[in-house]
C-alpha cells in the first residue's frame, strides 16, 4: 500500500479528479490538507481558514476510505481551538500547522496541542526552511520538543526539517533509544521535498540509519489540481533514492505506506 501523506488542496480541485490522479500514480490513500496558500484562503485570516476547512470536508465527503482530510488552523488567531473542534465535527481527522509568527512552544500552540490530544488526531507540521522566502526561524525541529508534554499526540515533521536534518534526527531518536516502538513514538518525519538534490541522498541515508524506516513516511507535497503523472514522479524519485541506498523491500513498504498507516490509524 502506498499512502501519500502530504498533498495540498488549492480550492480548485474536484474529488473525482483527485481520485483519478491517485489511481494514475498508484497511490492507495492520501492525506489532503485544507487550502491556505492560494486564492481567497489565507493562514492569517480565521474566516478564510474556516471556509477552507468546510471546503475540504465537502471534497472528501463519501471518499474517506481514500482521502483523509487535515484541517488547518492558526493558533495565533482567536478561537483556533474552537475551529479545530468544528473541523473535527465536519469529518476532518487530522491537522496541519505551519509555525509562522509563532513558535511551537508558544502558549497559543500549546492550547491547540491540548485540543488535538483530546480529540486524538495526528498533526502534520511544516519544519525547516521555507522555499518561498518566509523566515524559517520558527520551524527548527528542536522547538517541537514541547509536544512531549502531550504524550497522546502523534505528529509528523515535514521535509526532515532541512536544513536542520541532524537536529530532526536527534528529536526523533529520543523515543527509539528509550525503547519505544516506532508505532508508539510521538514523532515521525516525512521525506517530501526539503533538501535540494545535492543533499538529498545523504540526508535520507542518515535519516534511515538513525530513525529507521519505522519513523519515515512518503509525502509528495504536490498542489492540487495536478496530474497523476506528477504524483508518480515524486514516488519514482523516492524509489530511485532507495535503490541507490539498497533499501530492502520491507523497509520500502514501511516508508511508502506503513509508517503513515500506523500514524493515521488506517488499514
Amino acid at each position: 500500500m502506498i499512502i501519500d501523506a502530504h498533498i495540498h488542496c488549492s480550492g480548485k480541485e474536484k474529488a473525482d479528479d483527485v481520485l483519478w490522479a491517485l489511481d494514475q500514480a498508484g497511490v492507495d490513500k492520501a492525506v489532503v490538507l485544507a487550502p491556505f496558500l492560494s486564492g481567497c484562503y489565507s493562514m492569517h485570516n480565521g474566516d478564510s481558514l474556516r471556509s477552507a476547512n468546510r471546503y475540504l470536508a465537502r471534497l472528501i465527503g463519501g471518499h474517506d476510505d481514500r482521502l483523509i482530510g487535515f484541517a488547518v488552523v492558526n493558533p495565533a488567531l482567536d478561537n483556533a481551538s474552537i475551529d479545530l473542534r468544528d473541523a473535527y465535527e465536519l469529518g476532518l481527522r487530522g491537522l496541519k500547522m505551519v509555525p509562522a509568527g509563532w513558535y511551537p512552544y508558544d502558549e497559543c500552540a500549546l492550547r491547540i496541542y491540548e485540543t488535538a490530544s483530546e480529540l486524538r488526531i495526528p498533526i502534520l507540521f511544516h519544519s525547516g526552511i521555507f522555499i518561498d522566502g518566509k523566515s524559517g526561524r520558527y520551524c527548527r525541529p528542536v522547538f517541537f520538543e514541547a509536544i512531549r508534554n502531550y504524550p497522546d499526540l502523534r505528529v509528523t515533521l515535514a521535509h526532515l526539517g532541512w536544513p536542520w536534518s541532524d537536529e530532526a534526527n536527534a528529536v526523533g531518536l529520543i523515543d527509539l533509544i528509550n525503547g519505544i516502538a516506532p508505532d508508539n513514538s510521538q514523532f515521525r518525519f516525512d521525506i517530501s521535498f526539503g533538501a535540494p538534490p545535492a543533499y538529498r541522498l545523504e540526508v535520507l541515508k542518515k535519516a534511515i540509519a538513525v530513525l529507521t524506516p519505522g519513523l519515515l513516511q512518503f509525502g509528495s507535497d504536490v498542489f492540487l489540481p495536478c496530474s497523476g503523472k506528477l504524483i508518480k514522479s515524486r514516488v519514482d524519485d523516492v524509489s530511485a533514492l532507495l535503490d541507490q541506498l539498497d533499501i530492502d523491500r520491507k523497509s520500502r513498504q514501511r516508508i511508502m505506506g506503513g509508517t503513515a498507516a500506523a500514524w493515521l490509524g488506517v488499514k
